[in-house]
């Protein structure tokens, strides 16, 4: 029962697309994609993670989901995005449930697992730490500065779009460069539409505050992977985020960038894997 299915999920005036594999009697986990990406970069390790026992769920984010684009930045706080990881779980009976992210993804998840820590059984973040030590990176280290001048630029209204779509979107094309042909034909499908794509950099107006996010200790078992060479991610935000996790806490770090599921693969599966089944009920 390993095969991916596509579904649409109903959340009040919503409806998100989610790839969904395993037998939904076992337990649940989520996984949340980033940017500039979809739940497609998730499909091979939902086909390895639901063959050992697990129901997995990868919805296309708010913004992504044709269904799910509502109009203006206010619709987009990381508030609203971590009830839709919430809401999408109870739409399919669970209560608890294991938790992966990737970019956006582990940005959400750090929210959700901080505000719910009850109802995640485990937490895996990838390539970005915990977001309040990130924010203060983002202003208190040089490095990161520099890594993070990418979201000052997408606060700029229209511009950020052109200059996406230029030569057939050639910016994004560089950054997909481990990725397969089929991942980028998804990708672009969604990114080709105006629409979708001033949604999902909505995520970056929405929450481009100026203290950070206010999320402290972590107490749900994590298991954080970030790759030495990520371009986006320094060091600075990685050390200082260890401070805050209270409850089991694993760090590997990588030779690697930040497109880890799709540079280092078996590596990540291996270590996830093995995180997900310490924490099985």
């Amino acid at each position: 029962m390993n095969s991916i299915k596509c579904e649409s999920l109903q959340i009040g005036k919503l409806n998100f697309d989610c790839r969904i594999a395993g037998n939904p009697d076992h337990e649940l986990v989520v996984l949340l994609h980033g940017f500039p990406e979809s739940s497609f970069m998730w499909i091979d390790l939902m086909k390895d993670i639901s063959a050992l026992g697990f129901y997995c769920m990868a919805p296309n984010m708010r913004g992504y989901s044709k269904g799910a684009q509502p109009k203006g930045k206010k619709h987009y706080t990381i508030e609203q995005l971590s009830q839709d990881v919430l809401d999408l779980a109870q739409a399919v009976g669970k209560d608890k449930f294991h938790l992966i992210g990737h970019d956006w993804g582990a940005a959400i998840g750090w929210k959700t697992v901080y505000d719910h820590p009850k109802t995640i059984l485990s937490w895996t973040a990838l390539s970005v730490p915990h977001i309040q030590a990130f924010g203060e990176a983002r202003f208190l280290d040089e490095d990161q500065k520099r890594k993070s001048r990418y979201i000052k630029n997408f606060q700029v209204p229209f511009l950020p779009e052109i200059k996406i779509r230029k030569n057939d979107f050639e910016i994004f094309r560089k950054i997909w460069k481990h990725s397969s042909k089929a991942e980028v034909e998804d990708y672009l499908s969604i990114f080709s539409n105006r629409k979708s794509l001033t949604a999902t950099l909505n995520y970056y107006r929405a929450n481009n505050k100026p203290n950070g996010l206010v999320v402290s200790n972590i107490l749900v078992p994590t298991l954080f992977i970030w790759g030495e060479h990520d371009k986006f991610i320094g060091a600075y935000g990685v050390e200082n985020g260890h401070k805050f996790m209270k409850g089991y806490y694993k760090f590997v770090k990588m030779d690697a960038g930040h497109w880890l599921i799709q540079s280092r693969y078996e590596d990540v599966k291996t270590e996830l894997i093995e995180h997900l089944l310490k924490y099985k009920s």
